[in-house]
C-alpha cells in the first residue's frame, strides 16, 4: 500500500494525511467511501450468524417501557418482526466468519494490526439504534444498506441515563448531523458522542479498533511474561547473614524489601523479554475463536493466513495467535512479509529455511494458515 496516494475510502485523502489530520483528532464524513456499501453481508446471513453459539450477538429494543438488552444466540423466532420499529441486532467479529468482512477489514490496515479489533454489523428496523453514547476507541461507521441519520458532538457532560442496560448519555448535545446513504462512511475518534437512528431498515458496519487500558495492558503483559519464566537452579536466594536479633518479628526487614525491589527492576529492565510478552498478548485471539484442523493438507504451494489468525512482529520475534518465535535473517524478512501481506507465494516458501518451512507446516496443520496453491509463483 502506497501511504501517500489518495484513497476513495478516505474521501481522497492519503492514508498518511488521514492519520496526521484526523486519527484520534477530529471526525471525518466520507461520501461514497465504498460504492454500493461493499456487500459485506445480507440480512439473512446476519440473522443466521446470530443463531450460532460461537458468535457474539446482542439485541436492543427501544419500546414503550424503555430500553431492553439481550445477549445471543438468537433463534429467528426470538428476533422481532421486521415491521416492528425501533430494534437493533448487533453481531460482533464478522471478519472471523465471513471473507467479505475480512476483506473490508484489510482495507484499514494503514493502521497497525495491533490496533485493529473487528467488524461489527448492526441491522436496525425503522427508528432503531442504541441511543446516544460515547466509545473509548476509534471507529469507522460504514453504511451498507438503507439509510441512517447520525448526530455527533463533543461530550461536555458524561452523565448517563439511570436504570437502563445501555450506557446512554443523559444530556447529549449534537454539533453536526448527517444522513448516510449506502457506501457513505463516518470516522469518529475516541470520546465523541454519537447517535445513529435508522430511517427505514438498514445495515451498518462498524470497523473498530483496540484501545488497551494502561493498567490492564501492564497486568496482561506481566502475567504473560511471568507465566513463561521458570526460575533456574542458579536463581539467587535471599540471604541475610548480618540480620540482627529483632524485637519486632512482624516487621518486614528493609534488606528483604530492597532485595525484592531489585529483583523486580532487574526483570523489568529486559526490553526483549517484555517485548516478547507484549507481542504474545496483542496477537492472542479472542476467547470465542476456534480453528478447524484441515482434513488434508497439500505439500506444496504458497501459504495464506486464516482470516481468524493474528500475526505481528518486532525486531526479534514473530507472533501468531498468542505464541512467539525467534526469527533472524531471510526467515525473519519472509515471516514479516507474511504478517504484512498475510500470504507468501510458493517461491517465497522455498526461500525459507527447513525449520521455518516446518513451522509453517505446523501452522497449516493447526488451521492457522492454509496452502494457497493458486499463488505458487
Amino acid at each position: 500500500m502506497d501511504l501517500t496516494l489518495p484513497m476513495p475510502l478516505l474521501g481522497g485523502l492519503s492514508a498518511a494525511t488521514f492519520m496526521r489530520r484526523h486519527w484520534q483528532k477530529k471526525p471525518l464524513l466520507i461520501r461514497g467511501a465504498v460504492p454500493g456499501g461493499g456487500g459485506v453481508v445480507t440480512r439473512a446471513q446476519l440473522f443466521a450468524l446470530a443463531a450460532e453459539d460461537a458468535v457474539e450477538s446482542r439485541l436492543v429494543v427501544h419500546g414503550g417501557p424503555g430500553w431492553s438488552l439481550r445477549h445471543g444466540p438468537f433463534k429467528r423466532v426470538a428476533i422481532p418482526p421486521l415491521k416492528q420499529a425501533r430494534w437493533t441486532l448487533l453481531v460482533q467479529g464478522m471478519d472471523l466468519h465471513l471473507d467479505a468482512a475480512r476483506a473490508l477489514l484489510e482495507r484499514f490496515r494503514f493502521v497497525p494490526d495491533a490496533r485493529l479489533d473487528d467488524v461489527m454489523v448492526s441491522y436496525a428496523s425503522d427508528g432503531g439504534g442504541v441511543g446516544p453514547h460515547v466509545d473509548s476507541y476509534d471507529v469507522f461507521l460504514l453504511q451498507v444498506q438503507g439509510r441512517r441519520r447520525w448526530r455527533i458532538g463533543r461530550v461536555a457532560d458524561p452523565a448517563l441515563v439511570p436504570d437502563v442496560p445501555l450506557k446512554i448519555l443523559a444530556r447529549f448535545a449534537p454539533e453536526d448531523e448527517w444522513l448516510l446513504e449506502p457506501g457513505d462512511m463516518l470516522y469518529l475518534p475516541p470520546g465523541w458522542g454519537h447517535d445513529g437512528v435508522a430511517e427505514g431498515e438498514c445495515l451498518t458496519c462498524s470497523i473498530g479498533f483496540r484501545a488497551a487500558g494502561r493498567t490492564q495492558l501492564a497486568r496482561d503483559v506481566l502475567q504473560r511474561a511471568l507465566d513463561a519464566t521458570e526460575a533456574p537452579d542458579t536463581d539467587a536466594l535471599y540471604r541475610d547473614p548480618t540480620q540482627p536479633a529483632t524485637a519486632e518479628p512482624g516487621r518486614i526487614p528493609p534488606a528483604l524489601q530492597d532485595f525484592a525491589a531489585k529483583a523486580v527492576a532487574r526483570t523489568l529492565s529486559d526490553a526483549r523479554w517484555l517485548g516478547c510478552a507484549l507481542g504474545e498478548v496483542l496477537s492472542e485471539p479472542k476467547p470465542n475463536v476456534w480453528f478447524e484442523t484441515p482434513a488434508a493438507v497439500p505439500d506444496e504451494g504458497g501459504v495464506q493466513l486464516d482470516r481468524r489468525s493474528r500475526m505481528l512482529y518486532d525486531d526479534w520475534h514473530v507472533f501468531i495467535n498468542g505464541e512467539s518465535f525467534q526469527a533472524a535473517g531471510r526467515d525473519a524478512t519472509l515471516m514479516r512479509r507474511l504478517a504484512d501481506q498475510r500470504r507468501l507465494s510458493g517461491r517465497e516458501m522455498t526461500a525459507l529455511s527447513a525449520p521455518a518451512r516446518s513451522l509453517l507446516d505446523d501452522w497449516v496443520a493447526a488451521g492457522w494458515a492454509m496452502r494457497d496453491e493458486a499463488r505458487d509463483q
